[in-house]
């Protein structure tokens, strides 16, 4: 019989692709999890992994069985925490997923209202994309996320929490004539690479479908961009902070201001779901929208 073990590697696989970074996930080795992906396919009698020199890749088998054992995983952490919550315990540790360029911003800000919120808090952050972080958060390998709307999953519960305009950061020597989004095309607009939702938010705004031009994985990389000289871009407001480049100018755009929505989802079936709304609307009350 498959073991739960074996269905979480499987669920890190599915969702990295790769043995080495599933591993890594897992807090494995690398032969420890491919013998145990091997175990799993010969109790199932399945080839469940395409095995090449270009990488990893599920068959139709495995990812089926991959797409079922994230419920089964979801399931028993949900359970876990429901035999804690009937003994009148509530888990110190709190699974959260944050994308990228919420993060670094907003962690410390909210570090203290999530300590006052859980005693002893036992914190595991995750950083990556919206797409893996939802993925993550359906295995229930997270208890819940952090990122811009719109997050697209079955039986999540999505609060919002704050509004963050968007800025324009443009180099301070060569202004623009306008802080128009329509305008922006005609400039050198420097974008983070595909995947993330920031990109798809700044095309949005600038209504581009498709624009060829350099991908940053960051966006301190997109503004050490700016600040020589080589183009614009769109910076979250949380993301500007205390930035005092004399060689970058932010700019404010005319209202009604483009923005992206920051929101927090959990599970609809969590035990903690009460737990997680109560911190949802602590975050929004006393969060980034409030001390603006």
């Amino acid at each position: 019989m498959p073991t739960l073990r074996q269905l979480r590697y499987l669920t890190a696989l599915a969702e990295e692709r790769h043995f080495g970074r599933a591993a890594a996930a897992c807090n494995i080795t690398q032969p420890a999890l491919s013998m145990q992906i091997r175990d799993l396919e010969a109790e199932l009698d399945l080839v469940l992994v395409e095995r090449g020199r270009g990488g990893v890749a599920l068959t139709d088998d495995g990812r089926a069985l991959a797409e079922r054992a994230r419920a089964l995983t979801a399931g028993v952490k949900d359970l876990e925490d429901f035999a804690r919550e009937r003994r009148g315990v509530r888990s110190r540790r709190l699974a959260l997923g944050l994308i990228p360029t919420v993060a670094p911003y907003l962690l410390p800000r909210i570090l203290p209202l999530l300590q006052d919120a859980i005693p002893d808090l036992d914190l595991k952050i995750r950083e990556t994309r919206t797409a893996l972080l939802m993925a993550e958060l359906a295995a229930g390998d997270l208890d819940a996320v952090i990122a811009a709307l719109p997050l697209h999953a079955e039986g999540v519960e999505v609060e919002t929490l704050f509004e963050d305009p968007f800025l324009l950061a443009s180099p301070a020597d060569a202004p623009l004539a306008a802080v128009d989004p329509r305008a922006l095309p005609g400039e050198r607009l420097l974008l983070l690479e595909e995947g993330h939702c920031l990109r798809d938010q700044a095309l949005g705004v600038c209504e581009l479908s498709d624009l060829s031009t350099f991908g940053a994985t960051s966006l301190t990389t997109l503004l050490q961009l700016v600040a020589h000289g080589q183009g614009v871009t769109l910076l979250p407001r949380m993301a500007a902070g205390d930035l005092a480049d004399p060689r970058i100018a932010l700019r404010r755009f005319p209202a009604p201001e483009p923005s992206r929505t920051i929101a927090m989802a959990w599970r609809s079936a969590s035990p903690r779901r009460k737990q997680l709304k109560e911190l949802a609307a602590r975050i929004r009350a006393e969060g980034p929208a409030a001390q603006s």
